[in-house]
């Protein structure tokens, strides 16, 4: 029997028009999609009608299965012959998992292709007027997940600041402890940054305030995940652009 092939897919960060040309042809050819929670169902939707569609979904409390078990899922189907679309929200390299589900793949001797999507820090930039570089404010950006294990004792000293941008992703459960670390290390307080709750999506939210009241902004707004943090003087610059796409939207 012939072995399937795993095609590592983006989904960029929830509207189907942002997929890539690649992505939307294997989304429709599919038998079979195994997907993250984070999928839009406008997406999924695409999909053929006997398609066979399996969540993965993972939240910080509860996952579906297990990663070695996706793993193992993955390989078990294309070793019995099947295509499979691994259908991941943004990139598939970026935060997605993807790395290890493609060494996986290898290991087994099952073919793997990865086809990129827009990430999710790319996409809540773009659809909230922030240019995550700006030649009068910033030529650096780092990722970080705000949800990684001994946050404390990482050094972050430079990450944001004067010239610099930062994106967290997976940061609303932690945002206090993240505020509190990147004071500590050295970060002023009236920073401004932007919360993007369900980026290129219809519900689509942008808050707005300095660092050292970002856990009150996710409190008090009630922030739940899909949620990027963005860090940095951009994010104030964006203040006028997004009023004017919001209004060019609108009309």
């Amino acid at each position: 029997m012939k072995t399937g092939t795993i095609h590592l897919v983006g989904a960029g960060p929830g509207d189907p028009d942002l997929l890539t040309l690649r992505a939307a042809r294997l989304i429709e050819r599919a038998r079979l999609i195994v997907h993250d929670g984070l999928v839009d169902p406008a997406i999924l939707a695409l999909a053929r009608p006997d398609a066979k569609l399996v969540s993965v979904a993972k939240s910080r409390a509860r996952h579906t299965l297990p990663q070695d078990q996706i793993n193992a899922l993955l390989v078990r189907e294309a070793q019995s012959g099947h295509d499979v679309v691994r259908l991941k929200g943004g990139d598939p390299f970026i935060f997605g998992r993807g790395g290890e589900e493609m060494e996986a793949a290898l290991a087994a001797g099952v073919p793997c292709q990865v086809v990129p999507g827009i990430s999710a820090a790319n996409g809540a930039a773009a659809a909230s007027g922030i240019a995550l570089t700006h030649r009068e404010d910033a030529s650096i950006v780092s990722f970080v997940a705000g949800q990684c294990k001994g946050l404390a004792e990482q050094n972050w000293a430079g990450l944001a600041g004067q010239g610099r941008t930062l994106v967290i992703y997976m940061g609303v459960k932690t945002a206090p402890g993240i505020a509190e670390k990147l004071m500590a290390d050295g970060l002023a307080p009236d920073m401004p940054l932007a919360v993007v709750e369900n980026a290129c999506r219809t519900n689509m939210r942008v808050l707005r305030g300095p660092l050292a009241g970002l856990p009150d902004l996710v409190e008090h707004h009630a922030v739940k995940s899909p949620a990027l943090i963005i860090i940095g003087t951009v994010t104030a610059r964006a203040d006028t652009v997004l009023s004017q796409m919001l209004e060019e939207k609108a009309s």
